[in-house]
């Protein structure tokens, strides 16, 4: 089997829709595995999602990006303070799956969410993060790095872009000339009316509503084939999510 480059959408805790998804998607140890961020906050598995990816680092070459629910995690493990906004956001939850876990393994976890990534390119200039950069020179050149989890004006800018605009026209974006390919999260397709990845100009959407009523979608990032879990709510039936019914 050919080496594969697979790219994984927002997961937002549903650990048994992450194992659907990479087993649908035949994952060996030869495959590359990108995340896209947003691992925790929503569904009971938050916890267990850390840990399955930790040890499927040992296993795989791997990059891992920091989503904005991530960064609440971090900031918890550190210091055991309880954000509201993140509480509300799905992180009653998280806070629940770590409620047996001893100081060591949370200390594990935190050193795990310190080293992710905010963004990450690779040899044929494509592009990883979890949100979007506002920088015209690119993420390198960003003032402010929360941009790479929390911005959503660059998929708003492909999503508004005239599809027969050619790239090589001085009015096509310039943050999306910077870069082959742009792979995100942290907007869900189903906003869209699709649990489906979105593809919009040389961007892809792998946010597909994990957290709600959508699914975890795992893309190989050369052939643009996909495999996803059911929808997540039916392998978490007594549970809710981040939706508010």
């Amino acid at each position: 089997m050919k080496t594969r480059t697979l790219v994984i959408g927002d997961i937002h805790g549903a650990d048994l829709a992450l194992q659907q998804a990479m087993d649908r998607a035949k994952v060996t140890h030869k495959d590359k595995i990108i995340c896209l961020g947003d691992y925790v906050d929503g569904w009971s598995g938050s916890s267990a999602v850390i840990s399955r990816l930790i040890r499927l680092n040992e296993t795989n070459e791997c990059i891992f990006i920091k989503g904005n629910h991530d960064a609440w995690c971090e900031e918890w493990l550190d210091n055991e303070a309880s954000n509201i906004t993140w509480l509300y956001n799905g992180g009653e939850a998280t806070l629940s799956s770590y409620e047996h876990f001893s100081r060591e393994d949370k200390q594990l976890h935190l050193r795990f969410f310190q080293r992710m990534r905010g963004y990450y390119t690779d040899g044929r200039n494509r592009l990883f993060l979890h949100a979007g950069f506002s920088s015209m020179h690119g993420p390198a050149h960003e003032t402010y790095a929360s941009n790479f989890s929390w911005d959503r004006t660059l998929w708003e800018t492909a999503l508004a872009l005239d599809p027969a605009l050619e790239k090589t026209s001085p009015y096509y974006p310039k943050r999306l000339k910077l870069f082959e390919e742009i792979y995100i999260g942290h907007t869900p397709t189903i906003n869209y009316g699709t649990d489906q990845p979105m593809n919009r100009a040389n961007l892809w959407n792998m946010d597909t509503g994990s957290a709600f009523d959508g699914r975890v979608s795992v893309l190989d990032i050369d052939t643009k084939e996909y495999w996803q879990s059911d929808p997540v709510r039916t392998l978490y039936p007594k549970e809710k999510g981040r939706n508010r019914d």
